[in-house]
């Protein structure tokens, strides 16, 4: 069984403000006040500059959307995740910007690399966005990232 995603997460205040202009974004609450958009076809299409570079190392960030990020981050912080698994193995990329700034990462663990001891890419992105385990195995699970194998999946 697979996992996909790709999504920007950040505080569901923060979020809601930047994608009010968007008609392609979709906001999805998550635990511990923090929401998730997922980054659909027509969301990556509706705000790519049209450029083809492979940004910060992602798959699926649309071009010049970091500069877009980067000025959604001064009104709270904002994160942009991707995770591929099969089988139980995969890899995760992850990125935070915060007050216009990059500040974690891009961190990336490929297929078959044990995460760092501080966790893995998006577990380390959500502990910076004051995630709280509260008995869960990592942050990951605590705001419920497993609830969905698809970004798809994730949209009402």
């Amino acid at each position: 069984m697979g996992y996909t995603l790709e999504a920007i997460i950040g505080s569901a205040g923060a979020l809601q403000v930047a994608v009010s202009q968007l008609p392609a974004a979709v906001l999805v609450p998550l635990a511990q006040d923090l929401a998730l958009v997922p980054m659909t076809d027509e969301l990556f299409d509706a705000v790519t500059d049209g450029t083809t570079q492979n940004v910060l190392g992602f798959w699926h960030l649309p071009g010049g959307f970091d500069r877009e990020l980067t000025s959604w981050s001064s009104t709270g912080p904002v994160g942009y995740v991707e995770a591929d698994f099969f089988g139980g193995v995969g890899s995760q990329r992850s990125a935070l910007w915060v007050a216009g700034e990059l500040v974690l990462g891009p961190l990336y663990v490929s297929p078959g690399e044990p995460f760092a001891p501080e966790g893995s890419p998006i577990a380390q992105l959500l502990a910076r966005l004051g995630i709280e385990r509260d008995g869960y195995r990592d942050e990951f699970e605590a705001i419920g990232l497993g609830r969905h194998r698809e970004t798809a999946d994730w949209l009402p």
